[in-house]
């Protein structure tokens, strides 16, 4: 009987995030399929920003590498150089698969020097817009560069997504490039009923005002200040409109005081991390997406299984998950006046919510994914001959 084929994946941090989310399921879900999988992450974030939660509760436990940071400096990158090499000579892995920059760059440098036989990475999100300073984006830019011709394919999680890497940033050829879109499992906000009412009790909440909601990390790239602005400019139109930001990070302590400032603060909720997001979506109406950048991001694709409606920002890989506009409002990035009108339309006249849940729960299942990065790996490893 053949030994199973050995997976290591490995990311930068476990943060709360999608990669991160994606990671642990992938871990737990290509076990089931027979492989023998490991997860690697960098530093642990703090405990309200961290994953480790979900990881245990998916049976997985990640071997944690601290030197492993986003910001390396020369000794912390040789030292995570080393323990990562030496990780991967002790467990031997077939498949080396990687996610997010950091953890790409050093990740795919150490499966070639420990003769891995094959090398993916998935790219969540490309760091060239939003994120970083132009001097950082050019580093980063021609880190994904590099990246890529150490690798045997590259995933991303969008047609659009594509398209930019190999049009706009030349990262590498469209034949590199692989669109397997997301996979996580919906069962538990496709099956939640519509307005609770126990996140909102739970939150002090009127039951009967509608509810917008802001779901991510609470950095600049993620644009809540317009989150804010909009809502501000909302409530000149639907006066007892509410909002709600679900999701910490640097800008917090600044976003209070905006809200302050734009006399909305008693209309705002800041909650922090949630672990109940089917309660949370089950009681928002719309969920608003702000960001000046996105891959595909996960919060549409749990509101849209939950039966939210969803305004957003047209950016990254956003209309191919809205499917051009049909599935949730489109807007420009800082559109103000765009948004309000998208959120005064779907506030008082909902949409049907049925397509679009049917077609999350069909094209985001974890089972999915797993099939079809099953059907990579035996195809890329098929090219190699066994090291073993």
């Amino acid at each position: 009987m053949s030994a199973p084929v050995r997976i290591v994946r490995l990311i930068t941090r476990l943060n709360v995030s999608g990669p991160a989310l994606q990671t642990i399921l992938l871990t737990a879900e290509l076990r089931r399929l027979g492989y023998e999988t490991h997860l690697i992450a960098g530093h642990t974030p703090t405990d309200r920003d961290n994953m480790l939660g979900m990881a245990a509760r998916c049976d997985v436990t990640p071997l944690i590498v601290d030197d492993l940071t986003r910001s390396l400096n020369p000794l912390r990158f040789v030292r995570a150089v080393w323990t990562l090499y030496r990780l991967l000579r002790r467990l031997q892995p077939d498949i080396v698969h990687t996610h997010t920059t950091t953890a790409g760059f050093v990740g795919r440098i150490v499966a070639r020097l420990a003769g891995v036989r094959v090398i993916v990475h998935t790219l969540h999100v490309h760091p060239f817009k939003g994120y970083y300073n132009p001097l950082r984006t050019r580093v980063f830019r021609w880190v994904e560069w590099l990246g890529a011709r150490l690798s045997d394919s590259i995933i991303t999680l969008s047609e659009s997504l594509r398209q930019e890497l190999v049009e706009t940033y030349r990262i590498a050829p469209k034949r590199a490039l692989t669109v397997l879109p997301l996979g996580f499992d919906l069962a538990q906000f496709a099956t939640v009923p519509r307005h609770r009412n126990a996140f909102r009790t739970a939150h002090g909440i009127p039951a009967d005002v509608p509810l917008v909601g802001f779901v991510g990390r609470l950095i600049p790239v993620k644009n809540p200040a317009c989150f804010l602005t909009v809502i501000a400019a909302l409530r000149t139109r639907l006066p007892n409109a509410h909002a709600v930001l679900i999701g910490d990070g640097t800008l917090r302590a600044e976003l209070e005081a905006q809200a302050d400032t734009l006399g909305i603060r008693p209309h705002v909720t800041f909650t922090g991390w949630q672990e109940d997001m089917p309660s949370a979506y089950s009681d928002i109406d719309v969920l608003l997406l702000t960001s000046h950048n996105e891959g595909t991001p996960v919060p549409i694709i749990e509101a849209l299984a939950a039966g939210c409606a969803v305004v957003a920002s047209n950016v990254g890989g956003v209309s191919d998950l809205l499917d051009g506009g049909a599935f949730g409002t489109l807007t420009k990035s800082e559109d103000v006046a765009g948004m309000t009108d998208a959120l005064v339309q779907a506030l008082t006249q909902p949409p049907d919510p049925a397509p679009a849940r049917e077609a999350m729960l069909r094209r985001y299942d974890i089972a999915r994914l797993a099939q079809e990065l099953d059907s990579l790996y035996r195809g890329l490893l098929a090219r190699k001959q066994p090291t073993r």
